[in-house]
């Protein structure tokens, strides 16, 4: 009974405490009925950025409810009113990025421990407990109400990610957005704006510096070449320091740049650098080294430098405070998370951790070789950025495309949503996107998703790669099969918002992902439904209407949306376009070559398995090597086509890609020769590279190799392409060129 007694007086303390409690902490009514008791109260030397979020609350409330509450600042509040304190009133000790939002007496806070986390603190507010969303510039949803009613509220959050950076131009072109989204609307802030990023050649151009200096430049078999900076060389440092100086100088309101590697993996392996890789563990070795030194120079600033690819692997030299080490992740399968897919990078992050605080991560969320290729790596999203969280990571800049790609503005806002906050409902998070965004259309590109996710996951073994091919699926996720799935998701799409045409526009911007893939499919004559030509009711091949409409809406959808881009090389929409109907020219052309015998005499290194039956197969590449184009690396290309009969012919036409930042160039010169026996060739001509390759030549384009001649009876055609060798002054320097061909059209 003692018991009983004791435990009831603990229940009714409990009680009364909880009664108390809730009467200093009840909610508050903000709107009703179309009125209002409160004030918008700012500090009275209040920044210009504190008072315009005051102006924020202000109109959106005012949005929601009809009612403009007035804007006061301290010392003109009205004592018989309630207050909504916008800025930190109180002084509290709070961090930079701290925001915290409680109600105190009939009094709301919303407060921010820096003029921007003050803005941010309003837009959690906004949407955290008034519903209010930005998915995209111009793109809000604020609901109506005349009753305002909140609860007792007391949130506190410090983001542990202190620099989100998205790379798209929804955030860099839109300041209000990126500032909704609570992201760093510059991909480099305080960077040197001439020094963000793989600087060595900034510093020491070869232009310059190779032919007089080439002591300067890495070290690579016997040869210098300008791929890289020799670091253990006294006057390369000398003149490192004396530009950052410079550019110190020049830029005085920055307090980064970069000194780091270009983007090759050529780097110096003379024997001084060597030895220091050597004792270090890793070609990071002499990076960190030689980073130090410069950064010694420079205290009060910081020095960034690369991780990334042959650096990523950490050293056993500290970095300076002074040294921000930018580790990426490149090299990533994005199948899966990279936790459980590239263990070598957690490995790295891991140990770069142990050796400095000062670590930002450069991580990927597209292809980079096909921007609207469908790339189903939303899954991985927060998983990594959780990974980079967990080990301190407090800068980290998602490189997105910039420009527009598959689901642009979907990834965009998820990115930046988990930036923010790693640990929310990501299926919530999709689901109110999709929702919000496309509204009716939701449901079925919310299935899209998850249905492309889903089969990507029972492909254990695919490589999802950020330089990769649609191509490359077209046996997995993207299979005819799954194409069409996904086809019938976005026909229901539209359907559903076909009387809303500013949202059936969203809809058809994010079908393009879909429609690429089925215009790169149809290149492969896979089905039915899937190929360049189609029989008539004449039986004549004509063009697959499928293919014609695709292409169409691929123009004029593109054209509406300012859409201008394929890929990151400048490879543009209307080269595309051309190149596709280019395509189109080809496989209605008579072909005699079409389904023949062809043998290889040189090996082929890669794509289209390897096959040579590749050039004949009537399936035409792409503008990416993964597609059907059969490779040669480093040396020429010699093929033998059997005709299978003798036949009179006049004209001969092979396709050749050239993609220069993947060291894939024109071939010098192709050669056409022909034979009766398939032992006397007699030639018929050489057509030499009208394009020969300068720095300035197109980094993606695609040539046929066209002879015309006299009729001559032949059976074995012979084609030769001569492999250029990759100049010094490439970035690939030292390492064998690619001759990649496609199709070859004989009549």
């Amino acid at each position: 009974m003692k018991i009983f007694k004791s435990n009831f007086r603990i229940l009714s303390l409990l009680i009364i405490l909880l009664i108390f409690t809730s009467c200093n902490r009840d909610g508050i009514e903000l709107v009703h009925d179309g009125q209002t008791d409160y004030e918008i109260v700012f500090m009275g030397n209040a920044t210009e950025s504190q008072y315009k979020s005051a102006e924020i609350l202000q109109r959106y409330l005012k949005e929601i409810s009809g009612v403009e509450l007035e804007l006061v600042d301290e010392s003109s509040q009205d004592l018989n009113k309630n207050k909504i304190y916008v800025g930190n009133i109180k002084g509290e000790d709070l961090k930079q990025q701290e925001i915290a939002i409680r109600t105190e007496n009939k009094d709301l806070y919303i407060l921010g421990g820096s003029d921007k986390a003050t803005k941010y603190a309003v837009y959690e507010f906004l949407e955290r407990y008034l519903n209010c969303r930005w998915y995209a510039p111009e793109v809000e949803k604020i609901p109506v109400s005349k009753i305002i009613d909140l609860p007792a509220l007391d949130y506190v959050y410090t983001p542990d990610i202190t620099t989100r950076t998205v790379h798209s131009r929804l955030f860099y072109d839109n300041p209000d957005y990126a500032e909704q989204q609570k992201v760093t609307q510059e991909s480099f802030p305080t960077y040197v704006p001439s020094a963000r990023v793989h600087t060595f050649h900034k510093f020491l151009p070869e232009e310059k510096f190779y032919k007089s200096h080439p002591e300067y430049f890495a070290l690579r078999g016997d040869q210098r070449l300008p791929t890289q900076l020799c670091l253990t060389n006294p006057e390369v440092l000398a003149i490192v320091k004396d530009s950052v100086a410079s550019l110190f100088e020049q830029y005085p309101q920055s307090k980064v740049i970069s000194v780091s590697q270009d983007d090759n993996r050529q780097h110096c392996q003379c024997d001084n650098c060597s030895k220091i890789d050597e004792e270090e563990g890793s070609a990071s070795g002499t990076m960190i080294r030689f980073v130090n030194e410069v950064a010694a120079n420079f205290p009060d600033k910081m020095i960034s430098t690369l991780a990334y690819q042959y650096t990523r692997k950490p050293c056993k030299t500290k970095p300076l405070e002074n040294v921000l080490i930018t580790l990426t992740s490149i090299e990533c399968d994005r199948s899966a998370p990279i936790e459980e897919k590239c263990a070598d990078f957690a490995n790295d992050l891991v140990g770069w951790g142990k050796l400095t605080q000062n670590i930002r991560i450069w991580d990927y969320t597209t292809q980079f070789t096909n921007f609207f290729a469908p790339f189903p790596n939303i899954h991985t999203l927060q998983p990594n950025i959780q990974l980079f969280r967990d080990n301190n990571a407090k800068w980290v800049f998602e490189q997105h495309s910039n420009n527009p790609s598959e689901l642009f503005e979907l990834r965009s806002y998820i990115t930046a949503k988990l930036l923010w906050n790693p640990d929310q409902n990501f299926d919530a998070l999709l689901t109110d996107f999709a929702s919000g965004y496309y509204e009716e259309a939701g449901i079925y590109i919310k299935e899209y998703i998850d249905e492309i996710h889903a089969k990507l996951m029972e492909d254990k073994d695919f490589f999802l790669f950020l330089y990769g091919d649609p191509s490359e699926a077209f046996s997995s996720y993207l299979s005819p099969e799954m194409l069409s799935k996904y086809s019938q998701l976005f026909d229901d799409a539209e359907k559903a918002v076909a009387k809303k045409p500013e949202i059936l526009a969203r809809v058809k911007v994010a079908r393009l992902g879909v429609d690429f893939a089925e215009l790169e499919a149809s290149r492969k004559n896979f089905t039915d439904r899937y190929r360049l030509l189609i029989p008539n009711d004449e039986g004549k091949k004509i063009i697959n209407p499928l293919v014609t409409t695709l292409l169409d809406n691929f123009k004029a959808i593109t054209a509406k949306n300012n859409i201008t881009l394929m890929n990151e090389m400048g490879f543009t929409v209307t080269e595309y376009l051309a190149n596709y109907m280019s395509a189109l020219e080809v496989i209605r052309m008579p072909n005699v070559a079409m389904g023949k015998k062809v043998v290889t005499i040189t090996k082929p290194k890669k794509y289209a398995k390897e096959d040579p039956m590749a050039l004949t197969d009537g399936a035409l590449g792409g503008s990416s090597f993964y597609a059907n184009w059969l490779g040669y690396e480093g040396n020429d290309m010699e093929v033998v086509v059997d005709l299978g009969e003798p036949m009179d012919i006049n004209t001969i036409s092979l396709a050749f890609l050239q993609v220069t930042n993947h060291v894939v160039f024109f071939p010098e010169k192709v050669t056409y020769s022909g034979s009766l026996d398939n032992e006397h060739f007699e030639n018929f001509g050489t057509i030499n590279n009208p394009f020969p390759l300068t720095k300035d030549s197109k980094v993606n384009d695609i040539q046929f190799f066209k002879l015309n001649f006299e009729k001559r009876n032949t059976r074995y055609i012979k084609v030769r392409a001569t492999n250029k060798k990759t100049p010094y002054w490439h970035h690939a320097a030292g390492l064998p060129s690619w001759i990649f061909a496609d199709e070859i059209i004989i009549n």
